[in-house]
Parts: structure tokens; C-alpha cells; sequence
């Protein structure tokens, strides 16, 4: 299943849909990042929420069959990072890959929908405060092992581990934050 998960985390969303749709691929324009923030910012709210659900369902079919193979909540933890590896180190592209979020998310979804929703509402209110996508990431995945601890302990470890390599992953993003060079995600609308 770690095979499997890293397989499936390798499958890029942002060149698949590119590619099928006849868009500019967003591994070549804008961050040069292949996920659904870039995505946006190259191709528009549509193309961006099909590969934010692309990128979710290749976190999500890995950890749910296993799960119902009675793996425990540790191996589920690593199967989620498999899936979030393949993402960001993609053996399909070169290796070149996104910053994991959305997999990570679909991973960890199938905690329940009260852990998705305090996630989607982290992230929602970040992104609202700041306009950046980054800080939301950054944020959620910072509060995730917190959320989870409340709602279901036993998984604490395996989302921390999993936050963790989200954060690590979003270095750059932290370093452009603090020099003040990181660009908004979303701008507000002046009149």
C-alpha cells in the first residue's frame, strides 16, 4: 500500500488536466508549482477545483482501502505520507512536484467531518485574513494535530507526522513571508 499510495500520489492533476484540457501547464507558468493554487493563478477557478478534488482523491483512495484492510492508525499515518511524497516527488514528472496540501488533506479526511470541517474552516479564515494560500496551508497544518487530539487521539501521531512534512514543504513560502515577497493568493477587489 506504500507503493500503491506513492503511485498514486505521483499522478500530477495540475498536467494531467492541463494536458486534457488543452491549458497552459501550470508546471511551466506562474510558481511553476503543479497544484491547485497555481492552477488558479494560471488557468482560473474551475481547472484549479478539479485538480484541488484530483489531488485530494489520490490522498484519499490510498488510506480509505487501507483502512478497510484493518491497517493501523501508524501504518495509515505513513500510507498518507506515501501519497503526500508521490505529490511532491512525482516519478511521472521528473520529480518535480507540488507542495502536498490538498493530498494531505484528502488523506486525512476520512477522520470525520467535524476534523475536515475545522480544516476547511482554518484554512478559509486564513486565507481571508491574508490573501495567502500559503499562510492557510501553514496555519491548518499547524492547528491539525491539535484538532485531532480533541476528536481522535489515537490518530495524533500519524497527522502530526503528516503536518510536519507540510510544513517543511512550505519553507520557502515561510522565508518569502518574512521577507515580505511572498505574493497574495487572492486580492482583495478595490472599487
Amino acid at each position: 500500500m506504500l507503493i500503491v499510495a506513492y503511485l498514486c500520489g505521483s499522478l500530477s492533476g495540475a498536467v494531467i488536466l492541463s494536458k486534457m484540457l488543452h491549458l497552459p501547464n501550470p508546471s511551466e507558468h506562474g510558481s511553476h508549482n503543479p497544484g491547485a493554487t497555481n492552477m488558479l493563478r494560471v488557468n482560473g477557478r474551475l481547472p484549479a477545483l478539479a485538480v484541488l478534488f484530483f489531488d485530494m482523491a489520490k490522498g484519499l483512495l490510498p488510506v480509505y482501502f487501507s483502512y478497510r484492510f484493518g491497517v493501523s492508525p501508524f501504518f495509515l499515518g505513513m500510507i498518507a505520507i506515501a501519497a503526500c511524497l508521490g505529490h511532491i516527488f512525482p516519478c511521472f514528472f521528473h520529480f518535480h512536484g507540488g507542495k502536498g496540501v490538498a493530498t494531505a488533506l484528502g488523506a486525512i479526511v476520512m477522520i470525520g467531518l467535524d476534523f475536515s470541517g475545522l480544516l476547511i474552516v482554518t484554512w478559509l479564515i486564513s486565507v481571508g485574513l491574508t490573501g495567502y494560500a500559503s499562510v492557510g496551508a501553514i496555519v491548518t497544518f499547524l492547528l491539525a494535530p491539535l484538532y485531532v487530539w480533541f476528536i481522535r487521539p489515537e490518530l495524533t501521531m500519524p497527522v502530526a507526522m503528516l503536518s510536519c512534512l507540510i510544513l517543511v514543504r512550505h519553507h520557502s513560502n515561510i522565508q518569502r513571508l518574512l521577507k515580505g515577497e511572498e505574493p497574495k493568493t487572492f486580492r482583495k477587489k478595490t472599487h
